[in-house]
């Protein structure tokens, strides 16, 4: 009952759909007085599908007759005199609906519930904004099928309507005939005698008389039948394009949304056979509501009658013109992007597709497709529908593919394969941008023809990566973690200290608290084309190097939580001097792209009794080509725990390589090199108080040398 007495509250047009609901098929009167019955059945526990459930079904039409013979019985009174024979009059009706087909009951019920519920829903959460469903995606997904489920019934409504409709006009074409016979006959009168012809006359002109006036009430009747199936598919067509707008503008734009994130590391953007699915319904649903309005248009070319249905019907026809056209040509998708970095004459591949599918008949006549690369600025103008004159950037071959219907999976797509930039046309360059800073996009163009021609629609789907000139910090330490962890495939990404430490550095700020950075913006010169104060190298330059260095050789460093990584060598100095003597921790260096260094605290030679941290010259990925980190950490006898308290064997020895003195088969001993410092003074450090590991490189290489040379006499009798 509390739905009911919810939905009675509903205004404007929410309340001119709910009262839409209703009509011969279930009259609004039998929702009312049997509002607590209705709302207390189990009408959800039986399946539509499964006709093993009719019986459950022919019960509940069974008892709301009785029902309503049961409320009939109890009006007492004048006013329920009248209503005792409208509800008995219902009872009759509903029986002899339903009685063939109960579960079309069960599905007309379900179908006034769920919207009445989805209307009083919205109706709420207009009024109260915050208190709306969490966003969850079995909840969208319910919320898109009921909507499907009252797009079919009002589909289904509206066909009986049309039938109606038809066998009315059937019958007063029928009936105008014999009028014009009626009228045929009273002409031929003349040639008979005169008071035969008065007998005749007067019995043709009582007939005539009585027939032109049932026409006239007819007429009167079929224009507002019209009238009324015209405003039901007007409504219907509000829904459709309202659901198409939730499956297009929402659920495939959040799909193309994560498709372009899985390009900067983003999980995968999942498949598309739920959304092929809703648009494969709608495609049906929109084709059968079309068919539906040129058979009335039909039937008023048959028999006009003066009103407003015929210009509501043309409206009506571009409406649904209109729909079907945002739905193909929105649902010509790239499902495969191509790489995003094209170089010329080097293959690459992508795949388009139609999410309609089968429907339509589109895959009758197998479309081509044509790719070809445009610029920045041409694409730009086509997404305005300016006029580019079919010009393009450069030229691709295989761009041509015919699209393929697969029966077994439902799709229509094109899969080019061995598709290949031959030449490209750049555009004049101005100022510091770059050769790499040109953006192209691949434009897959087809021609689509829908219904066996009836409608024929030029497609265009281009790669929908876009780069903004700014964006806000929040957005940029988004994108930075994402390909930060799938670079480096560790499921560690970056925390709160790590993205302040990179404001920092991206802002040249020294504040520490989050906060300050939520509402700046960083631009793209920023990003990637001014260097960092004090360097030769951007912000990105330097990020990605820690991004190669650590996917290269560090990535099980990092994952262990053995690499802080992210701190400045001031950070450093204050975390290790509280700690006790050779405490280290691991840093990126500032200085130079993709370079980590360890500091570590130790007594200062120069000073007794004084302590300070030690900053080793950067390695990088070519010295732990020659000698990964664990074994360098190793070697550094000095190094003792790893910050904040680790005994450096704990985390670094099972990535040691085992020691090798035994002699080889020709004679030979492999050689090792060792990490030496060497600490005397200062002499060793650099301009920033690191060591310079020239001269102890120097060394191991000449150690290297000398091990690789024949071995003494001693060891002859080995040799072979």
């Amino acid at each position: 009952m509390a739905l009911w007495i919810q939905a009675q509250q509903l205004q404007g047009d929410a309340l001119h759909q709910m009262q839409s609901l209703y009509g011969q098929h279930f009259p609004i009167e039998v929702r009312h007085y049997l509002a607590q019955w209705l709302e207390a059945q189990p009408w959800d526990a039986i399946d539509l599908e499964n006709q093993q459930d009719e019986f459950k079904a022919k019960r509940l039409l069974d008892g709301l007759i009785q029902e309503l013979q049961r409320k009939a019985e109890h009006q007492m009174g004048e006013d329920g005199f009248l209503l005792k024979i409208k509800l008995g009059h219902y009872a009759t009706q509903l029986k002899s609906s339903y009685d063939p087909c109960p579960l079309e009951l069960v599905r007309c019920v379900k179908h006034i519930l769920y919207t009445e519920q989805r209307l009083v829903q919205e109706a709420s959460n207009a009024s109260s904004p915050g208190s709306g469903p969490v966003d969850g995606t079995p909840q969208r997904y319910q919320q898109i099928n009921q909507t499907f489920e009252e797009l079919r019934v009002m589909t289904h409504d509206t066909e009986n309507d049309l039938r109606k409709l038809q066998h009315s006009q059937e019958y007063f074409i029928i009936q105008y005939q014999e009028s014009l016979r009626i009228q045929a006959q009273l002409s031929s009168l003349a040639s008979i005698p005169p008071a035969e012809r008065v007998q005749r006359e007067s019995g043709l002109q009582s007939r005539k008389s009585t027939l032109e006036a049932w026409l006239t009430r007819e007429a009167n009747t079929l224009q507002k039948y019209r009238q009324e199936l015209a405003e039901k598919h007007q409504r219907t067509l509000a829904l459709l394009r309202k659901q198409q707008t939730v499956i297009v503008d929402d659920e495939l734009i959040q799909w193309k949304r994560r498709q372009q994130l899985t390009g900067n590391g983003g999980p995968s953007e999942g498949g598309l056979d739920i959304l092929q699915a809703w648009c494969e319904k709608l495609a049906d649903m929109i084709w059968q509501n079309r068919q539906q309005i040129r058979r009335v248009e039909h039937l008023t070319q048959q028999l006009p009658i003066p009103g407003p249905t015929e210009e509501l019907l043309t409206e009506l026809n571009a409406t649904v013109t209109d729909i079907i056209s945002a739905l193909v040509t929105s649902t010509f998708i790239i499902e495969k992007q191509p790489p995003q970095v094209l170089k010329t004459q080097t293959k690459f591949s992508a795949t388009v597709r139609l999410l309609v599918g089968g429907k339509l008949n589109v895959h009758m006549n197998p479309p081509q497709v044509k790719a070809t690369i445009v610029s920045e600025q041409q694409a730009k103008a086509l997404l305005k529908n300016e006029n580019t004159r079919n010009e393009s950037s450069g030229e691709i071959l295989n761009n041509n593919c015919v699209m393929e219907y697969h029966q077994t999976t439902g799709t229509l797509s094109a899969h080019f394969r061995t598709m290949s930039l031959k030449r490209i046309k750049r555009s004049d360059r101005r100022g510091a941008e770059s050769v790499t800073e040109e953006k192209f996009t691949v434009l897959f163009e087809s021609q689509f023809s829908v219904g066996g021609n009836e409608l024929v629609f030029h497609v265009k789907g281009r790669v929908p990566f876009v780069v903004p000139d700014k964006v806000l910090w929040p957005q940029l330490c988004e994108a930075l973690n994402m390909k930060y962890k799938s670079e480096v495939q560790s499921d560690r990404g970056l925390s709160e200290d790590n993205l302040v430490f990179l404001a920092q550095k991206a802002f040249s700020s020294s504040s520490n608290n989050p906060e300050d950075y939520c509402n700046m913006t960083i631009t793209w010169s920023q990003f990637n084309r001014e260097s960092l104060p004090g360097r030769n190298f951007t912000f990105w330059q330097w990020f990605d190097g820690v991004i190669e260095l650590m996917k290269k050789h560090l990535k099980s460093h990092w994952n262990d939580g053995a690499i802080l990584g992210f701190l400045n060598k001031q950070q450093a100095q204050d975390m290790l001097m509280s700690k006790p003597n050779g405490t280290f921790l691991l840093r990126f260096s500032d200085s130079e792209i993709g370079g980590i260094t360890i500091a570590w605290v130790a007594e200062n030679p120069n000073k007794a009794g004084e302590r300070m941290v030690w900053n080793l010259m950067p390695f990088t990925t070519k010295d732990f080509s020659i000698r990964s980190l664990a074994d360098r950490i190793s070697d550094l006898n000095h190094l003792l725990f790893l910050y904040p308290n680790q005994p450096k064997e704990e985390v670094f020895s099972r990535y040691c390589t085992p020691p090798n003195s035994k002699a080889v088969g020709d004679g030979y001993v492999k050689p090792e090199i060792k990490q030496v410092v060497k600490v005397e003074n200062d002499s060793m450090l650099d301009t920033e108080g690191e060591f310079d590991l020239e001269e102890t490189m120097d060394m191991a290489r000449q150690v290297e040398e000398f091990l690789r040379q024949p071995m003494e006499t001693q060891w002859s009798g080995q040799q072979s």
